[in-house]
Parts: C-alpha cells; structure tokens; sequence
C-alpha cells in the first residue's frame, strides 16, 4: 500500500484524554485524526474531579474559565458530608472552596501561590461536551466519531488503523498512534501489553462490581441536605452505603454504590435504594444507569513501544477514590504531546518517544496506589449495627464513625502533593544538577525548580488577570528563563536550538522572586512545564544539551516523521 499519510498522528478514542492529547497536538501545529466508536460523547456522568494540573492544562489551551464556569453553581461547596441517612444523624460536614471562593482567595494569594488554577468540580459529561465542540473548531483535527478501530497494522514508517461505521471499512495511515480507547483498549491488545497490579477492592464500599446512576432528586436539598450540601453527600448506615454526588447544583445527582446488584438492578430497585437512604419516600427519577467495577489499581506492563503509544484509562485504570484517573491521563497527554510533535517534525532524537513509558508509568505507579490506599481506608471505616440508635452506644458508635468518615474526607480533598508533585528524577531526557530529593507528600506540594519536577509557578504582578501567570509566558515549545539582574547570555543554547530545529523561547525576567524560586540564573523549561536543566551559566557544549533533552543524536538521514 503505497498511499501517503492520512495523518500525522491518529489518536484512537474521543474521551477526555482523547480529546486533551489531540488539543495539545493542534496546539504544537501537529494535525490529527481522532476515532471515536461512539457517535457522540457519552451523555452519562462520570468522573467530577479536575485537578490543579488537569486546570493548568486547559489554561494552557484557554479553556480553564470555559471549564470553571461548568458544573456547580459558583457558591455551592465542593466538599464532602457523611451522613447516616439523609433525615437522620450528620456523622461528618467538610467544607471545602466553590468556584466564587476558589477565585476570590486567588485574586488575594501572594505572588509566589504554586497553584494558578486550584481543583474544579464539573462532571465529565459537561467538560466533554465542551472539548469536542473546541475541537470541532480547530482546523487541525480531524474527528472521526462512529468510527470503531478493528485493526492495527505496523508498518515500515507508518502504522495503518482498520475502522469501520455502519459497514463501511476505511484505512487510516498514521505515522504515529496515541491509544485513548480505555480500559478495553483495541491499541493494548494490539501491543499485546498486559496490565499489571491489583483487581477491585474486596469490599461492599466503592468495592466490587458496583453501580452507577444518574437521577434526578429535585427535593434533595430542600427537604433534606438544606445548608448542609456538598459537592459530594454520603450515606453511610450498617444496611447500605451510596453516594450522591452532585451535578448541577439543583437536583441532578450521580450515585454511586455497591449496596444494589449492578448486573439485576432494575429503575424501582434504585429508586427504592435512594428512597431507604433518605429515610423517607423522596421523589426519585432515573435517568439512566450501568454496571461499574470499582477499586482497581491496574497499569500496564509497557506504555506501548515504536509508533504506538498507550495514554489514559488504556494504560492505567483506578478506584475512583481522590479523583485521580482522568487526571493522569491528562497528564500523561501533555507529556506525550510535545514528543509526538518532535517526532513528527523531526527534531527527536531515537529516545524521546521511550521517555514518554519511563515517565509516566511510575507516576500511573504512584497515583493508582495513592487511589487505592484511599479506597482501603474508606472501607475499613467501622459501620456497626447500632451506628443508627438513639442510645449511648450508637452517640458512641456515630462519633467513632463520624471521626473516621472525616480523616477519610479529608484525605481525598486535601491532595495536592498527588495533583502537582509528580517527578521524572532520573529520566534519561532531564539533566540532572546533584541536588538532593525533593519530598513527594500525598497532601503538602514542594515547589521546586530541581530538574525533572513542574516548574514553580509565579504571578508577575498583582492583577491576576490573563497574561499574569509565568506559566502563561511559556511557549508551546521550551523556554529558556534567563533571571536576576544580569543574566547570562545564552546565544550557544539559541544556536543548538536552531541547529536542531528545536521550537525555543527565550524569556528573560529580572524580578528578584523568579530567581529565589528557581534558584538559578537559566532554567530550560520543557513544552509540558517541566524542567530539563538549569544552572549559572551555559553548558560548554549547548548542543550536547539540547541532544540530551530530545532524545540523543538525529540520524543524518531522518526527516519529519522518521
């Protein structure tokens, strides 16, 4: 088959990351062709959680307001209540900032706050919508929804896709695959690539095959939640355990539980579940539901090798718990992005592609297990028979639940450590400067400038309006900070640079904070915020450097796409 590239890269499955890794591409000036089984997006609720580095991400393509302004309305609380049933006993109440106090504590934060864009709550099903009508705008991206991958098929400098629509059978040619299809991944199984790690969790609490539900309760909050209500409300009693987590503020909720048989469960069966929570017989319309296993903590064995790379839910999979899988995905797109489009316009070196495996899959490590020991500790949360009598044992028995519930709580809100501090320590594209290890905490972030680490964040001056963010002073591809007073020069770097054909931007910034933060005078930042190198002073050998970050020597005879 001698016919020339349908595309540079086709991106198989329009989710979330799908949609993020193809946006990043158009972003570098890389097109793309996204197939997606579905027609459509999925018009269920799923995941609610963007987290500070899923935020900086879409700010990076100019969608963070577009995304803020989905979901709860701006006053409603993002937090969590626990609550025996709904007209009964409150065991725990966390609060935690909505959108009109996350925005207002960011105009107030000083200038060295590490996070520009703090965690949103907004189902999945809104943002998705809100991706694909972007992309649909973008002259770059090819979107091929309906469309079903069968096949792959590798080639000498290339990789043909087998899809099919309603009986129609099509070859797209790619010079690279990015595989966003899930936790069936056709791309996976192509590779033949297994996951690796641990099944569902044991256990009848976000646990086991479980049950997910979008409803409409509309006097939830008037009869019931009041003042009390959170982004996501719990019911926890010895005879159940399900959560409503909140979708538009007013009476569309998503619940999630394993106290129904997902595989029997009929409309009555879950109207009469949510009915038993409440304690009385509540309204309660079904919209829609599905079966849905909880508690893994899977990753793959490889994140894929030559043109076809695994990205997302298709390289790892979660317990819910902390909201971190779609999350990780993303950032796993913006690290696959910039190296794609390298490899497209033939400034990476034979190792950039292999760097994107080793790392992001110690990340997808770190993060599937911070998901699951989350998991593990809401399930060891005692419910006793008695957690519901008006006695002294069950005011007993409520507190010693109800303290549980909230350490639990709080540990999935107060994540930061996990939303910010991934690392690529010893990645064979970050030059290294000796500095000691950075602490990687669950809760507390580290801002550090030590190479391999996201660069510390700066507002450049007091207003907090579009433009103010050092972040937004990044190029699409890397920048070169040059800090202090009288900073280097940095011609050598530049020359590399061009030589190479490596997308540079030199950024000098004379603002004593910038230089304490990143704590030397040049600072290379990669195309994903990460930092490659710094140091006083250019290398003797800038283009040894510059060889370094991409991936090692070009081959004399590689053009765009070899």
């Amino acid at each position: 088959m001698d016919d020339p590239l349908t595309t540079p890269v086709a991106v198989v499955g329009g989710g979330p990351v799908g949609l993020m890794l193809a946006l990043l591409l158009d972003r570098q000036g890389v097109p793309c062709v996204v197939l997606n089984s579905q027609a459509d997006v999925p018009d269920q609720p799923r995941g609610s959680t963007h987290n500070a580095r899923t935020m900086e991400h879409y700010r990076t393509l100019g969608l963070a307001d577009r995304v803020r302004a989905l979901g709860l309305p701006a006053g409603h609380s993002a937090g969590i209540s626990f609550f025996t049933r709904y007209n009964a006993h409150e065991l725990a109440l966390l609060p935690w900032p909505g959108t009109a106090e996350v925005l207002s504590a960011r105009a107030a934060a000083d200038r060295a706050d590490p996070t520009p864009e703090p965690m949103h709550r907004a189902n999945q099903m809104y943002v998705e919508r809100l991706l694909l009508a972007h992309a649909r705008g973008r002259r770059g991206i090819t979107l091929c929804y309906g469309w079903t991958v069968t096949d792959l098929r590798e080639g000498a400098g290339h990789v043909d896709l087998v899809a099919e629509q309603e009986g129609e059978r099509r070859v797209f040619r790619a010079a690279y695959v990015a595989g966003c299809d899930g936790g069936h991944s056709t791309v996976r199984r192509h590779l033949g690539i297994r996951y690796e790690g641990e099944g569902a969790l044991d256990q009848d609490i976000l646990g086991r095959r479980s049950t997910a539900a979008h409803l409409r309760v509309p006097t939830l909050y008037r009869d019931f939640l009041r003042d009390r209500g959170a982004w996501s409300n719990w019911v926890v009693n010895a005879d159940l355990a399900l959560n409503l987590i909140a979708l538009d503020g007013v009476d569309e909720f998503f619940l999630l539980t394993s106290s129904v048989d997902p595989d029997r469960a009929t409309d009555a069966d879950l109207v009469e579940l949510v009915r038993r929570a409440a304690g009385e017989p509540l309204p309660v319309e079904v919209l829609s539901h599905r079966p849905w296993t909880a508690g893994a903590a899977l990753v793959a064995e490889s994140f894929g090798a030559g043109r076809v790379r695994l990205v997302g839910d298709a390289a790892h999979l979660f317990t819910p718990n902390g909201g971190f899988g779609m999350n990780t995905g993303v950032d796993d797109a913006a690290n696959l992005a910039w190296k794609l489009a390298a490899a497209v316009r033939g400034w990476a070196g034979p190792g950039l592609l292999d760097s994107y495996g080793t790392e992001r899959r110690p990340v997808a490590l770190r993060n599937t297990s911070a998901a699951r020991t989350l998991g593990q500790g809401l399930g060891a949360v005692d419910r006793p028979a008695w957690l519901e009598a008006d006695s002294a044992a069950g005011e007993a028995a409520r507190a010693k639940t109800g303290a549980e519930l909230a350490e639990y709580g709080m540990r999935t809100l107060d994540t930061l450590g996990v939303q910010l501090g991934a690392r690529y320590d010893g990645s064979p594209i970050v030059a290294g400067d000796g500095s000691g290890p950075v602490p990687d905490s669950f809760a507390a972030y580290t801002p550090s400038a030590v190479p391999g680490g996201r660069a510390p964040h700066l507002w450049l001056d007091d207003r907090r309006t579009d433009g103010s963010s050092l972040f937004d002073r990044f190029g699409a591809g890397f920048t070169l900070l040059r800090l202090g007073p009288r900073p280097p020069a940095t011609g050598g770097i530049e020359a590399a640079a061009r030589a190479r054909g490596v997308p540079l931007r030199t950024l000098t910034l004379d603002d004593p904070l910038a230089r304490e933060l990143y704590e030397r005078d040049l600072v290379l930042v990669r195309p994903d915020q990460h930092i490659a190198w710094r140091a006083d002073r250019e290398p003797g050998d800038p283009g040894a450097l510059l060889e370094l970050v991409t991936g090692g020597p070009l081959d004399a005879a590689a053009g765009p796409g070899a």
